[in-house]
């Protein structure tokens, strides 16, 4: 039953978007049933832990706000500066929701994970999360993937290189120019960091591009990191689920499918479906704590 039900929601992944208008939906790949559920679970209490940006783990020129929830960049100029998450995680998937808008980036904005030792701050316009090999980087405003001070090609699409064929080529080689139009990148956009499988990936307007990295260092603790060069620009981090090694659960894949079935425009009639009363109350306790969490970051 879960396998097959597994099966279905893969089938179901290319449907899901599809009334919905965004240059990302043509891109997205189908998920795991275990990301599927992760994703469509309802995140965890605001506040979380996992949600903090360090304070010790970060440029002197990043402004942490009171909950330590978003940083601003101060107005310097000739200097590239980081931050990454308090909390960083050695094992299961995770997911991070990054608020970044796109008035508040220029050039140089990167997202993606960082050890520890990644550095955070670096005279001149530099990439930093990505920079060296101690990270991996999406910047928005180019698509470029960036590990290790080298250009892997674009995110999402095919034409990207692996790094063993990046780095014999210099960066201001013909083949580091990006021949095709970058995708705008809206303010909101989630992280997905499988420690498990070693993989990192990107949910945009709802759509999973698929693993940007792969083969991340195993056993080692990783943290969700920014950089950015641009005055003023502030960034929000929120935790929202994660999930263990194990498959997910038969009542979760369940409510999954109920979920993707009836739609966004029909969540608030899932009352009058003809279900057993427990599986009633879990669907309907989902959907209106997940409409608190919205409210709530709606009002930050």
């Amino acid at each position: 039953m879960g396998v097959s039900l597994s099966v279905w929601l893969y089938s179901r992944a290319d449907k899901t978007h599809s009334s919905v208008s965004s240059a990302f939906h043509p891109l997205a790949v189908p998920t795991s049933s275990r990301l599927a559920v992760t994703l469509n679970s309802s995140p965890v209490a605001p506040g979380d832990s996992r949600s903090k940006w360090s304070s010790v783990h970060c440029s002197p020129h990043f402004l942490l706000s009171a909950c330590k929830e978003e940083v601003t960049r101060s107005p310097v100029e000739m200097s590239s500066d980081g931050v990454r998450a308090e909390l960083g995680v050695k094992s299961g998937l995770h997911v991070w929701e990054v608020l970044w808008s796109p008035n508040h980036r220029g050039s140089h904005a990167v997202m993606g994970i960082s050890r520890q030792s990644c550095p955070l701050q670096a005279s001149g316009y530099n990439v930093l999360i990505g920079g060296d090999t101690q990270s991996w980087g999406w910047e928005l405003k180019t698509n470029q993937l960036w590990h290790a001070g080298q250009s892997l090609g674009l995110y999402p699409g095919k034409r990207r290189r692996c790094h063993s064929e990046a780095v014999t080529q210099s960066l201001t080689s013909s083949h580091a120019k990006v021949a095709q139009t970058p995708l705008p990148v809206p303010e909101r956009i989630l992280l997905v960091l499988d420690t498990d499988a070693g993989t990192l990936g990107f949910v945009v307007d709802g759509s999973f591009l698929g693993v940007a990295f792969k083969d991340l260092p195993r056993g080692v603790e990783l943290f969700p990191a920014v950089s950015s060069v641009r005055g003023g620009a502030s960034i929000r981090l929120r935790y929202l689920n994660g999930a263990t090694r194990d498959p997910p659960a038969l009542m979760a894949l369940c409510g999954l499918s109920v979920r993707q079935c009836l739609g966004q425009q029909r969540l608030n009639q899932m009352d009058k479906l003809p279900l057993a009363p427990r599986l009633q109350h879990y669907l309907l306790s989902t959907h209106k704590c997940t409409l608190t969490v919205n409210t709530y970051k709606q009002k930050q």
